[in-house]
């Protein structure tokens, strides 16, 4: 436990009307998240503004806990008990998102999809079915490569390209259809698409005959992105018109919904 005197200091309220100490250890934890999920003290020390010794309290409290580790290069890590935290926060994420979804169902007729990108992975959180007769299934919990899927060029565009190529070299890019991306350039092109256009498209790229329009989710307090798919026949190049908007209106509302203390 930290000496009485700190206490006395980290745990006053602070402007925002919160516990210091916990809006502190938190903020560290973001940084870190920030920096690749590994930092030294001097690194968070300059990022935070904080004194080291203040740092060195706070850093230890999270190592005894478990969302910290020390490594033995003395750098800090982010712990294993942050694992079983995120898990059980994707979860109500999908849970927050499905009226959301089943707006994007109402308005648009075609099964709605929420999706975060975990890790190198794309995996679905959140689905509501279409109504029609034939209609797209991703199983919640399904797990993609982003190289081939809408969502997973949304939740990409804003990474740097170099990024991106070392995420497709430990990946690959196998071909899901004759129509997959399945070069580092051909992909980044088409995140310089997403990123002029204000959505993606996965125009047979995962499933022959199956179509898919994504936005991101703005301001997201992880990187999430919403989607609608269905036949080809039905998503088409005129229907994408008037479908985007609609996803970007709910992706909007979706946000601020996030942003608030009590989701809908």
């Amino acid at each position: 436990m930290p000496p009485s005197s700190a206490s006395s200091t980290d745990s006053t309220k602070s402007a925002t009307g919160g516990v210091q100490s916990l809006e502190r250890a938190f903020d560290l934890l973001e940084r870190m998240a920030d920096a690749g999920g590994e930092v030294g003290l001097s690194e968070l020390s300059a990022s935070s503004g904080l004194p080291l010794p203040t740092i060195h309290r706070l850093m230890r409290t999270l190592v005894v806990c478990g969302y910290v580790r020390q490594q033995a290069n003395r750098r800090y890590a982010l712990g294993p008990r942050l694992i079983r935290l995120g898990e059980s926060a994707s979860r109500l994420l999908g849970t927050w998102a499905r009226p959301y979804l089943a707006r994007l169902v109402e308005e648009t007729g075609e099964t709605a999809n929420m999706a975060l990108l975990d890790g190198d992975e794309i995996v679905y959180v959140a689905q509501v079915p279409s109504k029609h007769s034939m209609r797209m299934f991703t199983e919640v919990g399904r797990r993609v490569l982003p190289h081939s899927t809408g969502v997973g060029k949304v939740l990409l565009a804003n990474t740097p390209d170099q990024e991106v190529r070392a995420l497709l070299a430990r990946t690959g890019m196998p071909a899901a259809t004759e129509k997959t991306i399945t070069t580092p350039d051909g992909f980044l092109a088409a995140l310089d698409d997403v990123r002029r256009l204000g959505y993606a498209i996965d125009d047979n790229e995962q499933e022959i005959g199956v179509r898919c329009l994504a936005v991101s989710v703005p301001n997201s307090p992880t990187a999430a992105a919403i989607s609608i798919s269905g036949p080809a026949g039905r998503v088409t190049e005129s229907a994408t018109g008037k479908i985007v908007p609609i996803l970007q209106q709910v992706a909007g509302e979706l946000s601020e919904a996030l942003a608030s203390q009590n989701p809908a």
